[in-house]
């Protein structure tokens, strides 16, 4: 299983990593309800564990996407003694909203549920997503303390605690980018539209609900948030936004405005982003 692994995620890991693949966290035999997980050596006691959500517009991508212009960060974060479980979840043109947040609590739930057999901290959960990713992991760290049986898979509350969340340019608010977009497009197949089932503008109480700034609450975790002034795929209004949401809520909030970068690319991957995130991690998963 370990040969899938791409290269440039090899080599990285340190020596003596133990890498779990494709670990089925629903209980059935879905590709895309598999997870990877990467165990770092050294191994004396309960690891704190950071969920990797990747992007792709909710319909493309692995469990491997945004690592490789991340590579020098994700390096760090093994070298720090992280696991880290990389996650893939159903596409919205397999299944729509919410199936995508139902995976992500149900990975995230199997973690919590085999941290023994993994020797993970099943009280030190974290999540970083990128793009469609940054979204679900802001979506899973909002409505962590909120009792959205939508969001679960059967309706069953999990148990987990998310501690921390990194957001990447993540569209987090559907009704913010409403404006954004050319009402006349025509285009009934944008990312939000597929996601969703129906356009944001016609259904505005779906978007809304779909919304991860629909949740913000003062008993949220903190958030790291990063975007590009460049970003031509996601306005940086909308992680603005989720910011001055959580700085509503006397949530600790730190926004990163990236200069020249465009919707992801190896501008993220800087010494000063890598700094940043280990800083944050150490500071509340540690």
């Amino acid at each position: 299983m370990q040969a899938q692994i791409p290269a440039f995620l090899k080599a990285i890991l340190p020596e003596g990593t133990v890498i779990h693949s494709n670990i089925a966290y629903a209980s059935d035999t879905l590709k895309k309800h598999t997870l990877d997980l990467y165990l770092p050596p050294h191994r004396d006691k309960a690891l704190p564990v950071l969920i990797w959500i990747h992007g792709g517009g909710w319909t493309a991508g692995n469990q491997y996407n945004d690592m490789d212009y991340m590579a020098g960060t994700l390096k760090a974060i093994f070298e720090q003694g992280y696991a880290v479980a990389s996650i893939n979840y159903r596409y919205s043109t397999t299944a729509i909203f919410p199936a995508q947040i139902q995976d992500c609590n149900q990975a995230a739930e199997f973690l919590y549920t085999n941290s023994g057999k993994y020797t993970l901290d099943k009280d030190k959960l974290a999540v970083i997503g990128f793009s469609a990713g940054g979204y679900l992991a802001s979506l899973i760290a909002t409505s962590n303390n909120n009792t959205i049986e939508a969001f679960y898979y059967n309706k069953i509350t999990p148990r987990f605690k998310i501690r921390a969340a990194i957001d990447f340019f993540g569209p987090t608010d559907f009704i913010a980018r409403i404006g954004s977009m050319m009402l006349d497009e025509g285009n009934r197949k944008s990312t939000s539209t597929l996601l969703l089932g129906a356009q944001p503008v016609d259904r505005p109480d779906l978007a809304k609900f779909a919304s991860a700034t629909t949740y913000v609450d003062k008993a949220d975790p903190p958030f790291l948030i990063f975007h590009g002034d460049k970003d031509v795929t996601v306005p940086i209004t909308l992680s603005k936004l989720l910011d001055s949401y959580l700085q509503l809520a006397n949530v600790h909030s730190e926004f990163v405005i990236v200069k020249d970068a465009p919707h992801g690319g190896k501008l993220f991957g800087s010494e000063e982003i890598k700094s940043k995130i280990l800083v944050f991690l150490n500071t509340y998963l540690k």
